[in-house]
């Protein structure tokens, strides 16, 4: 039994939508039918990753819904309702159409036998290879609602980190572009307007009025060439970053710029930290723990150093020596990571340093953000008073040979 989308038309002519769970397409009709609808169209709600099948899911799930439908799975399935219930009853409660669809044709697949990992493996899109590992070791760990609880922990304080970054980086950013917006505008629209007064005189200009007139007129008479090539440069730099090759070169330069090679390395430290912490605790073993939590790692060089290191793994060496080696990890991360081992609390341990390391990316972006902004308004202020001084010099001049 499977999950169908439906359209009709009801008995007064109105557009009807929704989901219906039937054996086929023919079943869904003819429900539709015994209601006194027309059906308009009935499509099966599947994401098949093969070439030859349709892809005919739309939209994402937001990381907060994601973390509200998986808490909601753990609160119902700790009363003790089965999971196609449960299922069942989170979609109707979650109120958002793509939502439902999905939820219901995992259901669907739990119905037919599969498991709940199983029936969600079939939407990659939505459900990431960390989401339905973690539930498949919770299935077989007996300890699904725990598990479960966990994964929206986890993708609460992920969403929480991401917001806190991109509101942290906001105010720099749009002030950076105000003041380039500013700084254009002055160059092609205020000052040719300025330096018409000069042109009638017969006094040669002081150097740098002449040298800020040369600039104006060459913005004014190539904005559109420069636009051009800047807009060429960005696509070509985006083209360049496709390539494996040069992506991995990039991101290793990143690493070793100041305060930004720090800030990329305790926020992939925290990913990694806290994705390893979340599956070693579901009972995920470490091998593959640790290839599940190579990929949430945005730095491809730090990235390939784990894939690295999980092999050494496998050969017998310790977990904390083999990323030490790497020399990409915070040794506090390394450190707390060598206590777990030998403790043999290892995801309480992963879990404290994905929390420092978080706290320690907040620091960093405060600082960044601290010497950014002072910086930036010095720099518009020289760049503002040499326009100034430009302008205002030919009037020195003019009321020297005046006196």
């Amino acid at each position: 039994m499977g999950a169908f989308e439906y359209k009709a038309l009801d008995d007064r002519g109105k557009d009807k939508k929704g989901v219906l769970e039937g054996d086929n397409s023919r079943q869904i009709r003819q429900q539709l039918r015994e209601k006194g609808w027309m059906p308009l169209s009935v499509v099966e709600v599947v994401e098949r990753t093969s070439k030859e099948k349709t892809r005919r899911v739309r939209g994402r799930i937001s990381a907060m819904d994601l973390a509200l439908i998986t808490r909601q799975l753990s609160t119902l399935l700790r009363s003790g309702l089965p999971v196609e219930n449960c299922l069942q009853t989170v979609a109707r409660q979650s109120g958002k159409a793509h939502l439902e669809r999905i939820l219901l044709a995992v259901r669907s697949r739990v119905r037919e036998g599969h498991s709940l990992s199983n029936g969600m493996s079939e939407f990659p899109s939505i459900f990431s290879n960390l989401y339905v590992r973690t539930i498949d070791a919770g299935e077989q760990s007996g300890h699904l609602d725990t598990v479960l609880e966990r994964l929206s922990d986890y993708t609460e304080s992920r969403q929480q980190v991401r917001q806190k970054t991109v509101l942290a980086l906001f105010y720099p950013a749009l002030l950076t572009i105000i003041s380039i917006l500013i700084v254009t505008a002055l160059l092609v629209f205020v000052v040719p307007e300025i330096i018409t007064v000069f042109e009638n005189t017969e006094q040669e200009l002081p150097i740098l009025t002449r040298m800020l007139i040369g600039l104006s007129d060459f913005f004014r008479a190539n904005w559109l060439a420069l636009f051009l090539v800047i807009a060429l440069a960005v696509t070509g730099f985006l083209s360049m970053l496709r390539r494996p090759a040069f992506e991995n070169r990039w991101q290793r330069f990143q690493l070793r710029i100041p305060l930004i090679g720090k800030l990329i390395r305790s926020s992939n430290a925290a990913q990694f930290s806290r994705t390893l912490s979340i599956l070693t605790a579901s009972s995920v073993p470490i091998l593959e723990a640790l290839r599940i939590s190579s990929q949430v790692l945005s730095n491809k060089p730090m990235r390939i150093a784990v894939e690295d290191a999980s092999l050494r793994v496998r050969e017998g060496s310790s977990l904390n020596k083999a990323l030490e080696d790497t020399g990409y990890f915070p040794p506090m991360t390394i450190s707390l990571m060598a206590s777990g081992e030998s403790s043999g609390n290892l995801e309480e341990m992963l879990e404290r340093s994905a929390v420092i390391q978080e706290r320690e990316v907040e620091s960093l972006i405060a600082t960044f953000v601290g010497l950014f902004e002072p910086i930036l308004i010095l720099v518009m202020g020289v760049i503002v008073l040499l326009i100034v001084i430009a302008i205002l010099l030919p009037i020195f001049q003019m009321n020297q040979l005046l006196a």
